[in-house]
């Protein structure tokens, strides 16, 4: 889960946050024509909340949320956005305003609590993390947050390439490289010559170079939250620097194999999303195993045991994430209002929440929780 996702959600389920929630569910599109669209829609739906919240709070004031509403329809940073969809949450005194990288149903909810399903939903297999290219020869550093991928740039002196990390260290006394018919031009593959070209030698410098690059990530770079390293790396590569590596961050249980070398951003985005398959899949086998726990799957028993706190696990199938009022349209019965109360429960009571394809949840079941006791 994302840091930020992990963050919002601590806010919206602490007990100094109050009521009432108003959320706003939005995709959100690039192109002025789309723009006015998400606009109109957006107004749209705080106007028909406005209804909502005089009939359930006629005590309060909807002035300051629409102010906020307001605020947001003129602010033109705001629409340049280029996330897939946006969570709005609005209180008497907050706006929260949560990107995300999912499509959602656009939708409003009243209430005394906000929408956090989405938000869960988003932030689960959402992965925070650094992705190093890594050649035999040189480096380049990823950054993955939210599913985007940014280039960081290394502090001068920082071993970007061999000449730099060992100078007059090479084995060889001087190196230079030549391509060996490489498709794409990249130093993968090369052929080595210097003084004393020879094969030991230049396995010495491979070695040398990945320790420079080793002790860089261990000793100098700035990773106050500790977020995890993985690499973009061909086998031989990856083999070579997990051999040698002692920097705490670095995680070999995933990674791109495939060379880094000259790739557009795009194409390193394309095997970023490689890795977080990946990663969820490994995720995903970990719930197969707690159904070995104790659990329970029917929604009467879960809503009680959400209540007490003793739900370790909750996992939703999207299958029930569907519109739906009870026969009375006026008492605004909303399955996924049911759910979202459980989930805040169990987040509030620090058990962790799922939304999964149905496919992809504990024994395919739609509804499932696992128990602490």
């Amino acid at each position: 889960m994302t840091k930020i996702g992990k963050k919002l959600l601590s806010q919206l389920t602490s007990e100094g946050v109050e009521g009432p929630f108003v959320t706003i569910m939005l995709n959100t599109h690039v192109g002025h024509q789309n723009v006015e669209k998400d606009q109109i829609k957006l107004k749209n739906f705080a106007k028909e909340a406005k209804k909502r919240f005089d009939k359930k709070y006629p005590e309060k004031d909807w002035t300051v949320f629409q102010k906020n509403v307001d605020a947001l329809l003129a602010d033109q940073s705001f629409w340049r956005s280029g996330t897939t969809s946006v969570a709005i949450i609005l209180t008497e005194s907050d706006c929260y305003i949560h990107r995300l990288s999912i499509s959602v149903d656009d939708q409003y909810y009243v209430g005394n609590l906000p929408y956090i399903l989405a938000i869960i939903k988003n932030a689960q297999f959402n992965y925070t993390y650094y992705l190093l290219g890594l050649n035999r020869d040189s480096i380049k550093l990823y950054f993955v947050d939210n599913k985007i991928v940014k280039e960081v740039e290394l502090p001068e002196g920082a071993p970007v390439d061999v000449p730099t990390a060992l100078g007059d260290e090479l084995t060889g006394g001087s190196l230079n490289y030549s391509s060996q018919g490489s498709r794409n031009g990249s130093k993968e593959g090369v052929a080595y010559h210097g003084v004393n070209a020879k094969d030991e030698e230049v396995e010495i410098d491979w070695v040398n170079y990945y320790q420079a690059v080793d002790t860089f990530f261990k000793d100098e770079f700035n990773n106050d939250e500790n977020y995890p390293l993985y690499l973009y790396a061909l086998p031989e590569n990856q083999t070579m620097f997990k051999k040698y590596a002692k920097t705490p961050y670095y995680c070999s249980d995933a990674a791109v194999s495939a060379s880094p070398a000259q790739l557009s951003i795009q194409e390193i985005k394309n095997g970023a999303e490689q890795l977080t398959e990946a990663l969820a899949k490994k995720e995903m086998a970990e719930y197969q195993k707690l159904m070995d726990r104790k659990f329970i799957d029917q929604l009467v028993d879960i809503k009680l045991a959400a209540t007490e706190g003793r739900i370790s696990h909750l996992f939703i199938a999207t299958a029930n994430l569907v519109d739906g009022f009870g026969e009375d349209v006026d008492t605004e019965y909303d399955r996924r209002q049911v759910l979202n109360t459980m989930a805040d429960e169990v987040v509030k009571n620090g058990g962790q929440v799922f939304i999964l394809d149905q496919k992809d949840a504990p024994d395919e079941k739609s509804l499932v929780a696992i128990l602490r006791y």
